[in-house]
């Protein structure tokens, strides 16, 4: 079981209220096996922290100049991504959609794992300038599919926000994260078939994403 007494607590350099919670260990995720699993539940749920945590993400945008008509949520940062199109209008961020207000939409996944838009939702990606928001980002591989499918759709990426990230960008695209791994001390991140945790004979305690875990 992930005992409470195990986690571990880091603070944002960017907001020293926003705070991510860590529990050491073996964790497996699609793509790799990592020594922290990170529990990010009441940043994405808790309205305050949720809030918190889309005030300190709207300035990396705010100074950039770019439109933003739509941002797409994943890994169920829903309320981070309400609360982030409320701070980048009134911000006064430009959106150049007919309505001048920001989309927030969520995806779905087909069996084979890839992302898809309804044909309801396609208009709110195609020609838009889009913001993808994630909860992490551990090897980037969500990420560059992610991408893929914006394109594919006809949106526009204009920047990646994440709470946690792994690696600073993809296929040319900055990564805008409130942690990373220097902010938590002994991070790490393995492969599959070269995990020094397996190799050592340690269990794996659960499987994670950016969802949460599954304990085993």
């Amino acid at each position: 079981m992930l005992a409470e007494e195990r986690i571990i607590k880091y603070y944002s350099r960017k907001d020293p209220n926003i705070a991510i919670k860590v529990i050491p260990g073996h964790f497996a995720t699609n793509h790799s096996h990592l020594n922290h699993y990170l529990d990010m539940t009441t940043m994405k749920t808790r309205q305050n922290e949720a809030e918190r945590i889309a005030i300190a993400m709207k300035d990396y945008y705010n100074v950039m100049g770019k439109p933003i008509d739509t941002i797409i949520c994943l890994e169920g940062c829903d309320v981070i991504g309400a609360f982030l199109a409320s701070e980048l209008s009134r911000a006064g961020v430009l959106s150049m959609n007919a309505h001048k207000t920001i989309y927030v939409v969520t995806p779905e996944f087909n069996s084979n794992g890839q992302m898809i838009f309804r044909d309801n939702l396609k208009h709110e990606v195609a020609n838009r300038n889009i913001l993808l928001l994630l909860a992490s980002a551990t090897t980037g591989k969500t990420i560059r599919n992610c991408i893929e499918c914006i394109e594919y759709y006809g949106g526009m990426l204009q920047g990646i926000s994440a709470i946690f990230s792994a690696v600073d960008s993809i296929d040319g695209h900055r990564i805008d994260a409130l942690f990373r791994t220097e902010d938590i001390p002994n991070y790490e991140t393995y492969s599959h078939h070269d995990c020094p945790l397996c190799q050592a004979g340690h269990p794996i305690e659960a499987l994670v994403n950016g969802y949460g875990y599954s304990q085993l």
